[in-house]
């Protein structure tokens, strides 16, 4: 028996294919336009190639989507935290006003929570002023 010689298959040339075609032929497919077999044998590409495209794809979008809802709740904090700011100062600058005057507006027109922040912020007003008509 003769040893027979390997033959070497024939490398299979693969197309080339864009970005913009990949997407447009997911698209088609995720819109129902066209189905998984028809665009594999419309454009010569195999199934599971169009396949790994859409994996590929979909893990994409969902690490962007997450990336955006970091950066928004990012956003947030820093929103909360610029309001928490202004609330203490204009709490400050109601406690300061009601020291100065001696008028108690705070408690007809503010939310029972604030107006116990606003009591706090005017003895620590009238604490650090020295007053000594502090009630404690």
């Amino acid at each position: 028996m003769k040893p027979t010689k390997k033959e070497h298959c024939p490398k299979i040339e693969y197309k080339k294919i864009g970005f913009d075609l990949k997407l447009s032929i997911i698209d088609q497919i995720s819109n129902g336009q066209i189905s998984l077999n028809h665009a594999s044998k419309l454009h010569g590409i195999s199934r599971s190639s169009i396949t790994y495209w859409m994996k590929k794809l979909r893990s994409f979008e969902q690490n962007s989507k997450t990336m955006s809802k970091n950066q928004e709740l990012k956003k947030l904090k820093e929103r909360i935290e610029e309001l928490e700011f202004i609330k203490d100062f204009q709490q400050m600058i109601i406690a300061d006003f009601e020291v100065s005057t001696n008028l108690d507006f705070a408690k007809k027109s503010l939310p029972e929570a604030l107006l116990k922040e606003v009591e706090k912020k005017k003895k620590d007003l009238l604490k650090s002023n020295g007053s000594p008509s502090v009630s404690e």
